[in-house]
């Protein structure tokens, strides 16, 4: 976007500069000296070139089309073999600028087409100067000199505006995109806080109790709640790290839990890893942290993925029943993870399964 606008500020320039230098600075010459039918056809062709970039240019194109160049190569041609005898170069050679100016209206964005014909249009107008023998060497150099000079000044500093407009475009961009990296890592922040702030809810009457000593600790249901609080807890801290697997990294942080309290805990993976969003993590783990959290001796954590769905199992040893989730999850929208538990002859069998599809 950044070229195009440059390139079409260019041409309306360029555009005002190439009429004004065809209808006030070539045209006398013109009409005042004894040219060729072919310089009037060179005329001619100029002036419909001009007229195709005005339309372009009027319906907002950036580019026009590059075989233009070759009309107005064309048209160099017939106006230098329409001049007058021992002309070129001289007053009456209406062409030899106003042929360069064309070359940079029409081939502004195509630098090397455009050097490539502007030699070719100085070096045939040389080789008729040449062909003729009678020219002023002095004044030839200096209008070529001073007539490419200022032609090849316009398009470095072409290049170099556009040069200043990609700098100024990539540095937009960037600041754009730190902008878009800011809000995504404040929404993750305000994600996880809420997160947080849904599982300290559960356990703020916990806390509470102990803190005024309402519940005893040494009580056995008292125990309980802070076990099942503490595998919530690591559950959440491990839902945070960025790791490969998060749902195995979820699993085996509830494990670690678990084996701190004395409990003997196999885990068994089956299947490669498949994304899983975080609101099924949470629905899948859930199950197996509360069932662990009241495991007392064995308990055995097996997970099953497949391309259609994804199942957490666990068998643990439990002398009492395994307690409710208190409040729903943190964040997210209700997931399709089905629930099955049940204790049996001290044997807590608790599973979640999760359709991919």
């Amino acid at each position: 976007m950044a070229d195009l606008a440059v390139f079409a500020t260019t041409r309306r320039v360029l555009l005002v500069v190439v009429f004004a230098v065809q209808l006030v600075l070539t045209l006398p010459p013109l009409v005042g000296h004894p040219h060729g039918p072919a310089a009037w056809i060179a005329y001619g062709l100029l002036t419909g070139v001009l007229g195709v970039v005005a339309g372009y240019v009027g319906a907002a194109r950036a580019k026009v089309p590059p075989w233009l160049g070759a009309v107005v190569l064309t048209a160099s041609v017939l106006a230098t073999t329409g001049l007058p005898p021992a002309a070129s170069f001289e007053p009456a050679d209406w062409a030899f600028g106003l042929v360069g100016w064309y070359l940079l209206l029409v081939l502004v964005e195509r630098p090397v087409v455009l050097v490539s014909a502007l030699g070719a249009h100085v070096c045939f107008s040389v080789a008729w100067f040449a062909h003729a023998g009678n020219g002023d060497v002095g004044t030839a150099g200096v209008v070529i000199l001073s007539g490419t000079s200022f032609q090849l000044g316009v398009l470095v500093i072409t290049r170099v505006l556009l040069r200043d407009a990609r700098l100024a475009a990539g540095a937009a961009a960037e600041h754009d995109a730190a902008r878009t990296r800011e809000a995504l890592a404040l929404q993750r922040e305000q994600d996880l806080r809420a997160g947080f702030e849904g599982q300290l809810g559960a356990l703020l009457p916990l806390l509470a109790d102990l803190a005024d000593e309402e519940v005893d600790v040494t009580d056995r249901a008292t125990r309980l709640r802070c076990s099942v609080a503490a595998v919530q807890l690591r559950r959440l801290f491990a839902e945070n790290d960025d790791v490969p697997d998060p749902l195995l990294h979820e699993l085996t942080a509830c494990v670690d839990v678990a084996e701190r309290r004395g409990v003997v805990v196999s885990l068994a993976v089956s299947g490669t890893a498949i994304p899983v969003p975080t609101e099924v993590r949470r629905e899948l783990v859930a199950p197996m942290a509360r069932a662990l959290a009241v495991a007392s001796g064995r308990a055995k954590v097996s997970v099953l993925r497949t391309a259609t769905e994804v199942r957490v199992a666990v068998v643990a040893d439990a002398p009492q029943e395994v307690p409710e989730q208190e409040v729903p999850e943190a964040g997210g929208e209700p997931v399709q993870v089905t629930v099955e538990t049940s204790v049996h002859s001290g044997l807590v069998r608790s599973e979640a399964r999760w359709r991919t599809t």
